[in-house]
């Protein structure tokens, strides 16, 4: 018993670095205005006078810029790591500053716009910062420990959204729920002293620039199983941002006259159980396998669409439930891609795999806005039909293998 007590005492203190501790505070305060943002979407609308096309593209212009951005900030990363970990917060901080001045439609796309950009920098940042600098026993704690408190920053914004007097006005609310991204951009220079420099001299370019060459270099062929993984991370990615950042914010205000605090708690149900079930679900893909659990968490999912897409407001809880437990497994197909690729193509088909997520958090809430509010009720029965497709498609391939 003591020297288990010992251990476990050597594995907290190892872990708990003034790196990892700053890392941690600055994508927890960073990550409130992703939190607070879908439940102040129906007051956008009503206050600024928003189509619901115009609110689709304010939602969908944080996953487009954070599609736009994977690629050339992984590059800008290889070379420029501490100038991305002091970027990041300041763009986020900029792009709440644009979106919360009430400016009209460009504005508030501008707003959105720069605050994925910052989010992305800053996620990214921090991720690769951990990467390069722990190794061993304490990477995958420390990693946890980033992705948790990114988790329980995106829960403490929707909470505090929700609890701000509704009398308070939209950008208002949004910029006190907002105000912590403070504490992380004072950190900075902590952070900064906390990293160490690269070695190294001279100049170097803005974007690196890696040569693929040999043999072993050859572009490797997707595997059914690979593709399948694109796939389920893309669907899970667009129902996901279409449930969230348009379905329950404007069918909660419009069809189940919800407040801005009434579709905070139902953003909250979500985030609770993703953060509740985010350490049983790793540890049943350990143990049963990880395409099975992702095939659960699709068919999970697509129940809750259809939950939330044509339910009343205790259904729409209970499938925001199922929407949370499903989100706990959105790392899974990027497990089964990590198993189906070569090594020599990892990190580019983990880049790509990015992509196709960010494509989808763009898509979900965009599409929505096109189709406009009646006829965007189709879109999570739509996803559901997708979600549930992919899932038997695994089932299918997994009894064919077998």
């Amino acid at each position: 018993m003591a020297s288990e007590v010992i251990g476990q005492w050597f594995t907290i203190k190892g872990l708990v670095t003034p790196l990892i501790v700053l890392l941690c505070v600055t994508i927890f305060s960073n990550t409130f205005s992703a939190g607070a943002f879908p439940a102040i979407l129906p007051e956008l609308a009503r206050g600024d006078g928003l189509a619901d096309w115009q609110l689709g593209a304010v939602a969908g212009a944080y996953g487009f810029a954070r599609m736009m951005a994977d690629i050339p900030i992984g590059l800008f990363l290889t070379h420029h790591l501490r100038r991305a970990v002091v970027a990041g917060p300041c763009v986020l901080a900029a792009g709440v500053a644009v979106l919360t001045s009430g400016g009209p439609f460009p504005v508030l796309v501008l707003g959105r716009l720069l605050m994925g950009v910052g989010h992305a920098l800053g996620m990214v940042a921090g991720l690769t910062a951990i990467l390069h600098y722990r190794t061993g026993w304490s990477l995958a704690a420390s990693l946890n420990a980033y992705e948790f408190s990114a988790m329980i920053g995106i829960l403490c914004g929707t909470v505090l959204i929700g609890v701000l007097p509704s009398s308070l006005a939209w950008n208002s609310a949004l910029l006190v729920t907002c105000a912590p991204q403070l504490v992380g951009i004072l950190t900075l220079p902590a952070l900064l002293r906390a990293l160490p420099r690269r070695e190294g001299a001279g100049p170097q370019p803005l974007f690196a620039r890696q040569a693929v060459a040999g043999p072993g270099a050859a572009v490797a062929a997707l595997t059914p199983a690979a593709v399948l993984a694109f796939v389920a991370g893309g669907a899970i990615a667009v129902a996901y941002s279409t449930v969230e950042q348009f379905s329950i914010p404007l069918r909660g205000s419009r069809e189940l006259g919800l407040e801005r605090a009434g579709v905070a708690r139902l953003l909250m149900v979500m985030q609770v159980v993703d953060i509740a079930a985010l350490l049983p679900l790793g540890l049943l893909a350990d143990r049963r396998g990880t395409e099975r659990t992702l095939v659960a968490v699709l068919f999970v999912m697509a129940a809750g669409s259809a939950l939330v897409g044509f339910g009343t407001l205790p259904v729409v809880a209970v499938g925001c439930a199922f929407y949370g437990l499903g989100m706990a497994g959105w790392m899974l197909p990027l497990g089964v891609l990590r198993r189906e690729t070569p090594p020599a193509h990892v990190a580019w088909r983990t880049g790509l795999y990015r992509v196709c997520v960010d494509a989808g958090i763009f898509l979900g809430p965009f599409l929505a806005g096109l189709l406009g509010g009646g006829r965007a009720r189709t879109l999570p029965g739509v996803w559901a039909s997708a979600l549930a497709l992919t899932g038997v498609l695994f089932l299918v391939r997994e009894r064919r293998r077998s």
